[in-house]
């Protein structure tokens, strides 16, 4: 035989015993994240499969030494009575107090290893940059953290009974080889036939769990797409071609989910259909062992009573293999995520800026990992402290990525940034609301929380309460008070998901106040003003040069007057700096800028 058919026909050998290795290593992981749990609910299951014996045990002495004996001499033996009920119902009650704890327990192991789960996810999310989650898609990490997560603690719920049927099948297995040889040679062999088609099951179901959960994992992606974009869908009639869409991507999950059931449901029917046979088997060897007078009739009761008892626990450990493949999948996915390296924090390059400056970038250049061209090349910038410089620049040129390079989002490809001391706040042009109240939006870089290991978020103030009277404050400077005032809740008024029944202005006032209310000592604004009147625009910036007379801002402009109240501005084009100087002189020195300004106000005079 050639070397080379060796390794072919060992592959498959390999390949199993790698994935029982694999579902090892997966139990003992997530078992270590709560032993005592575990252990106390496998203990339960202990007690319960112990009593199960001792109740045979119990069975075949009530049968043999009360029963028996009461029909040969027709009396009946009061005292023997009492004791074989009182034995029966004790080792009843303690069985029940297992099945209680070990159901408890279970229970409770399987939820806290979700969460668990969960929260290890959402921490790695957490400590990886914007950079990482630029390249995500919102509906896969939704998935990895929730659907997922569950998925892989699900096991759990059968194993501590399955882990120990193990020393069920020990004890049983040598109590009934004592008590008859034959009987229990015919009543073990349920034990290598069930192992067998688990084995079998768990070959053919894996595949079919994992492509279901990544198809699973790709369709909350396109559904939470679809979601955020239901007004471009209804807008553009796309409704039919998204329902197309998303039907193929969850047809993907339904034929994969239907092979897996299919096989599930051989699966469970033979685990149903072997013992029923073996137990027939049974009663007609252990007629022929009572009349050959090789057992006792207490002796077959009992035997048959046990392996009628096992079904169940022997069942369970068919269930956990059935839940293995699934849990196995959303593990992996799991692992994808928490095992892969963190992006270069960006942030851990940033310096402290010479005294007198708010920041600076000094040869910055800037290019995205899938692009050819630099997006920024060879920017040098100063913005001196308590002023407010405006970036101005036509649709590409590069202003939001000055402003994500100061905030310390992306990292530069070469070159250094900059900026003094203190808080650094960003706004974006989208303002993002959350779905609580005008006040929580408001506070939300003011109070902090942590996640416990249930996943369960407790309110930690690391610094002292925000008063109303603070929150005010900030929303008068965001020229955003008189409406808010106006709500019917005021500070409690619920601004539903992302904001929606706020205006476009409304919410990227309630942004620039929760920008404000932390009192940065930079602040940076991604035309963060657009949706405002020129009037309004004009009192938010004359609050933010009177209240925050210290903070440096910097302002990506589209507005001849927003551009006008700057300090200085920065005319940027195709990712250079082309011109730093005051409005009016860019105007009257750079025909270009001029041009641009020129058709910044066009366009609004025409809408």
């Amino acid at each position: 035989m050639e070397p080379s058919d060796v390794s072919e026909s060992a592959a498959p050998e390999i390949a199993e015993r790698s994935r029982f290795r694999s579902y090892a290593r997966f139990l003992r992981s997530i078992i270590a994240l709560h032993p005592r749990t575990f252990v106390s609910a496998v203990g339960g299951a202990l007690v319960f499969a112990l009593s199960m014996v001792a109740s045979s045990m119990a069975i075949q002495w009530v049968i043999d030494r009360v029963i028996i004996p009461s029909f040969d001499t027709g009396r009946v033996a009061t005292a023997s009575v009492v004791a074989g009920l009182g034995a029966v119902v004790l080792i009843g009650f303690i069985r029940a107090v297992g099945v209680v704890t070990r159901r408890a327990f279970a229970a409770m192991t399987e939820a806290r290893i979700a969460g668990s789960l969960a929260t290890g996810v959402v921490e790695r999310y957490v400590a990886q940059p914007a950079t990482w989650h630029h390249r995500q898609s919102d509906g896969q990490l939704i998935a990895r953290a929730g659907v997922d997560a569950d998925a892989a603690a699900k096991v759990m719920a059968p194993l501590p009974f399955a882990t120990s049927t193990v020393a069920l099948v020990v004890i049983a297995t040598t109590w009934m080889m004592r008590t008859d040889l034959v009987l229990g040679a015919v009543a073990t062999v349920i034990f290598p036939l069930f192992i067998a088609i688990s084995i079998v099951y768990e070959n053919k179901a894996s595949g079919h769990f994992r492509v279901a959960q990544d198809a699973l994992g790709v369709f909350s992606g396109a559904v939470h797409e679809s979601f955020e974009a239901v007004q471009l869908v209804k807008v553009y009639g796309a409704g039919e071609s998204e329902t197309v869409r998303l039907t193929a991507d969850a047809e993907v999950i339904t034929e994969a989910r239907i092979r897996a059931a299919r096989l599930r449901g051989t699966f469970e029917a033979l685990l149903e259909a072997i013992p029923a046979l073996i137990g027939a088997v049974l009663v007609y060897v252990g007629a022929h062992r009572v009349a050959g007078g090789e057992v006792t009739i207490g002796e077959l009761s009992a035997f048959l009573y046990l392996f009628a008892l096992m079904g169940l626990p022997l069942h369970l450990i068919g269930f956990a293999m059935a839940e293995l493949p699934q849990s196995y999948a959303g593990y992996r996915r799991m692992r994808a995520v928490v095992d892969e390296p963190l992006d270069p924090d960006p942030m851990g390059v940033v310096a402290i800026a010479p005294a007198g400056l708010g920041a600076q970038l000094e040869g910055v250049t800037f290019q995205f990992p899938d692009e050819d061209t630099p997006t920024l090349t060879d920017i040098d910038l100063a913005f001196p402290a308590g002023t407010i410089t405006a970036i101005v620049g036509s649709t590409g040129s590069g202003k939001t990525t000055i402003i994500e390079l100061v905030a310390g989002l992306v990292q530069p490809t070469a070159g250094s940034v900059a900026h003094a001391p203190g808080r650094t706040t960003v706004v974006f042009q989208e303002a993002f609301l959350f779905g609580g109240d005008v006040s929580d939006n408001v506070t939300v870089g003011v109070r902090h929380g942590h996640v416990t290991d249930l996943g369960h978020e407790e309110i930690v103030e690391r610094s002292p309460r925000v008063t109303d009277e603070e929150i005010w404050a900030a929303l008068r400077q965001a020229c955003a008070d008189d409406f808010v005032a106006s709500l019917p809740e005021g500070l409690a008024t619920l601004v539903g998901e992302r904001g929606v029944s706020l205006s476009g202005g409304q919410r990227q006032r309630l942004a620039l106040a929760r920008a404000l209310i932390l009192k940065p000592q930079l602040l940076l604004l991604d035309d963060t003003t657009s949706a405002l009147d020129p009037s309004t625009e004009s009192e938010v910036l004359s609050h933010l040069r009177r209240d925050l007379a210290d903070t440096t801002v910097v302002i990506v402009a589209s507005r001849s007057s927003t551009i006008a109240l700057a300090d200085s501005v920065v005319f940027v084009d195709s990712g250079r700096v082309i011109a730093h100087d005051t409005h009016q002189v860019l105007m009257s020195t750079v025909p270009a800028y001029r041009e641009l300004v020129g058709a910044f106000d066009d366009d609004r005079s025409r809408t």
